[in-house]
């Protein structure tokens, strides 16, 4: 039996005890009421491991690629079977085509929901998945002295209102919401509960879950800011605790990719206030038998659940796909030439991919270097003509209403971002950017004893 003494303890230890799957830092949130600069929704997916960019978008009939990687039918691993598409760019002196299992990308290219960019990436020399992951997802490139990510700062930025604003479909959160209070790390809704001394939302007994919420409710009443952020923490248990199972109009790919994604996608239809959104998948580091043209092959299957849960996403949301923005990235590409273990070493340039019913898709970004040894990073990578926040930055000016990129990504200037070198990939207003920010670079830890 539960004691008054117990019950109290458990009611004042609840909202600082959420678990990373629950609620987490919401109970520290700045529960201010300015209004975000729109209603527009940001979901970036990470592909870790660096993804062959070269085998998802590829150069296939081009000479140098078919003789640095190999003729598929001689046991190499240049792609065959590409499916070619128009890439409306005349930098590209080859084709181009997706990955033959990317049949659903091409689907949406030709529709025009889908946009790429190809030898764009963070342009730096590291080939750490540590290093460039921490760069990027920081948005600082060289500088990993930054305490907050870029997403986190453009929320700081923008104060969206709503139960939930962000949100990592995973077990904890990425670098790139680190600093950001309303962040919460959910991989099932249907399990979102409170932790204490008990699992009390989980408790079958709802004598005493429904006393905890009504009790916790009365706690925080008043009108401080800790009252109000104990509120805006009970009110998103109410909201997620025990929700139903989730039945999506599309079919999902079986695993976590899949899960992550029907997760946010709930989210998303549950209109709690849903702006950002992060999901990762990961697997894509293959130093040998990368398998690119084979059904066994770890590239050719993780190509397959990308597509497929790509397209299952977009197409489960058709109410929402006028806010919805999408952006596909890995921290770097793989090398041009193929290692003595039919796998690619870590390279530089990649592409990246941009879904949404803003974008101006059907089209290739960016200019192609070319593959001449005197054109690559080098002399062995795909160089990078198109810095990763130049993309970035469109999207949060252009789809989030956020013009203060100073903040978003300290030390950005206007030669990698202005409205007059912008790529022109997603629709929407040109802001006055402001490329200034008052934040502090230097994480100062704090002493304990």
């Amino acid at each position: 039996m539960t004691t008054r003494r117990q019950f109290l303890i458990g009611c004042s230890a609840a909202i600082a005890a959420m678990a990373g799957g629950r609620v987490g830092n919401l109970v520290f949130a700045d529960p201010r009421a300015a209004a975000a600069a729109n209603d527009n929704m940001l979901v970036m997916v990470f592909l870790r491991g660096g993804c062959d960019g070269l085998s998802l978008v590829s150069p296939y009939d081009n000479p140098i690629y078919v003789a640095k990687r190999g003729d598929a039918s001689k046991d190499g691993i240049a792609l065959s079977g590409a499916l070619p598409i128009a890439p409306q760019n005349p930098t590209f002196d080859s084709s181009l085509g997706l990955h033959p299992n990317a049949a659903p990308l091409k689907d949406l290219y030709d529709q025009g929901h889908l946009a790429i960019v190809h030898a764009c990436g963070l342009d730096n020399d590291t080939r750490s998945h540590f290093d460039a992951m921490d760069y990027i997802e920081r948005g600082t490139p060289d500088n990993k002295n930054m305490s907050s990510g870029w997403l986190a700062r453009h929320l700081q930025c923008t104060h969206p209102d709503g139960l939930l604003p962000s949100l990592a479909a995973s077990p904890a959160a990425p670098v790139s919401l680190l600093g950001e209070p309303n962040a919460a790390a959910v991989t099932d809704p249907g399990s979102y509960s409170l932790s204490g001394p008990w699992h009390y939302t989980a408790n079958p007994d709802t004598r005493y879950k429904d006393a905890m919420l009504k009790t916790l409710g009365t706690f925080y009443s008043g009108g401080d800011l800790v009252q109000q952020a104990g509120a805006r923490t009970v009110e998103t248990i109410k909201a997620l605790a025990g929700t139903a199972a989730y039945t999506p109009t599309t079919t999902y790919p079986e695993g976590s990719f899949g899960d992550s994604l029907q997760t946010v996608a709930q989210m998303i239809k549950l209109d709690l206030g849903l702006r950002i959104a992060t999901v990762d998948f990961g697997g894509w580091d293959h130093h040998e038998s990368e398998g690119v043209n084979d059904t066994w092959g770890p590239f050719y299957r993780l190509t397959a659940t990308l597509a497929q849960g790509l397209s299952a996403f977009y197409n489960d949301l058709p109410a929402y796909q006028g806010k919805l923005t999408v952006v596909v990235m890995s921290e770097f590409g793989r090398r041009l030439g193929k290692n003595l273990s039919n796998g690619t070493d870590h390279g530089h340039g990649n592409v990246m991919l941009v879904l949404g019913g803003q974008v101006n898709g059907g089209k290739v970004y960016g200019t192609w270097p070319g593959l001449q040894d005197e054109n690559l990073d080098q002399r062995e990578d795909l160089r990078i003509t198109t810095d990763f926040r130049r993309v970035l930055s469109e999207v949060v000016v252009r789809q989030l209403g956020n013009g203060k990129l100073g903040s978003v990504f300290p030390g950005i200037t206007p030669q990698i971002y202005s409205a007059a070198n912008r790529l022109g990939i997603v629709q929407g207003s040109d802001l006055p950017i402001d490329y200034s920010s008052a934040l502090n670079p230097l994480f100062l830890p704090i002493a304990r004893r």
